[in-house]
């Protein structure tokens, strides 16, 4: 299957690359370069937590693991918390006991929890107007409902049993009904919250940025346990060489998906922007959340809801787990697809109640 996917980025990589060479008449080729202009921010946003990630794993660990084994959970799955592009995967790996667990913590967990929480909420909750912020924080809320589907077809797909999966993600799950419960009770505070906690992240990343780039230029490093800059790059830039290709077919499945979607639409009762939303999200959260305010008030829920196990599904996540762990890509889609699509008809079961009320 892996090789499967190679081979399609790579017919991607000559779609967007020809059609730029035209002059991008049909648009692929703008999506070559959005791939390769996504270096940038990916760079900014990844590269000082690859750094710190070691010392990270060192600090952390001494609160971690006994803490963690007293419950009997891999030190691995607090990695979890951190979005899988942002050091969610270094760290489970610096902190797993059982490798695999590390794998499945770092890919799949981080992919859908970890982004969750550190990207979609914060950023989606900047983006969104005042009065759709009901509407998001009831979709964060299904989504995190049906999330547990996801980390069970993931950790199945991985190779690990059922009851191992529930025990191991028993931290996770705890964070998710409090996130559950403060959503419903006090939204405002629980927004507030996590934009706190997602700049208190961004400084982190900074000052892994800062320490590695004068280790970089000087030589001299107060944390020796850092990961060098040059090999956090050389991790973004595989992602990169991804995107190149997974961009320009993502717009291919978007444009052959349209029509059915769209039927899809008419006969779940959303409008065309919210089935569009749909398709945008399994490339990027952002421009997704930004057609929010152009959707009606079933597809807000749903592309919300939708967002959290889909985010970045055929984008970022992809790209980063082709380069880092590819034996673990089957497992990422399998999460994915299970939570997204699982995710939408629960959204519209409850927008409908809503609506008979």
């Amino acid at each position: 299957m892996n090789q499967v996917l190679v081979w399609i980025m790579a017919a991607g990589v000559v779609l967007g690359g020809i059609d730029r060479i035209l002059g991008s008449p049909k648009g692929y080729g703008k999506k070559f370069e959005e791939g390769f202009l996504f270096l940038g921010p990916t760079a900014l946003s990844m590269a000082g937590m690859i750094c710190l990630a070691p010392v990270l794993a060192d600090t952390l660990g001494k609160l971690i693991l006994p803490i963690y084994s007293l419950i009997g959970v891999d030190p691995a799955m607090f990695g979890g918390f951190l979005a899988i592009d942002m050091g969610g995967y270094q760290l489970a790996g610096r902190l797993a006991g059982d490798p695999l667990l590390g794998e499945y913590a770092g890919i799949v967990t981080a992919s859908i929890f970890g982004c969750t929480i550190v990207f979609t909420i914060p950023v989606g909750m900047g983006i969104v107007t005042e009065e759709d912020k009901p509407l998001f924080a009831q979709g964060i809320m299904i989504g995190l409902m049906v999330m547990p589907v996801s980390l069970i077809v993931g950790g199945l797909a991985c190779g690990l049993g059922p009851l191992v999966i529930l025990h191991q993600n028993l931290p996770i799950l705890l964070l998710a009904l409090i996130i559950l419960i403060g959503l419903k009770l006090a939204p405002s505070k629980m927004i507030r919250g996590f934009s706190l906690f997602a700049s208190g992240i961004q400084i982190l990343v900074t000052v892994g940025l800062i320490l590695a780039a004068v280790a970089s230029l000087t030589g001299f490093c107060p944390l020796p346990s850092m990961t060098s800059l040059e090999d956090a790059l050389s991790v973004v830039a595989s992602i990169g060489i991804v995107m190149l290709g997974s961009l320009p077919i993502a717009e291919l499945l978007t444009r052959l998906l349209k029509r059915p979607f769209m039927w899809l639409g008419l006969k779940c009762g959303m409008n065309s922007i919210s089935v569009a939303g749909f398709l945008v999200g399994i490339v990027s959260a952002i421009p997704a959340i930004t057609m929010i305010k152009h959707m009606d008030k079933r597809g807000k829920v749903a592309n919300v809801a939708f967002l959290v196990s889909a985010a970045s599904m055929l984008a970022a996540h992809l790209g980063f787990t082709l380069s880092s762990a590819p034996d673990m890509v089957p497992a990422l889609l399998a999460a994915k697809l299970s939570g997204a699509i699982l995710s939408i008809p629960v959204a519209l079961l409850f927008t409908a109640r809503e609506e008979k009320s």
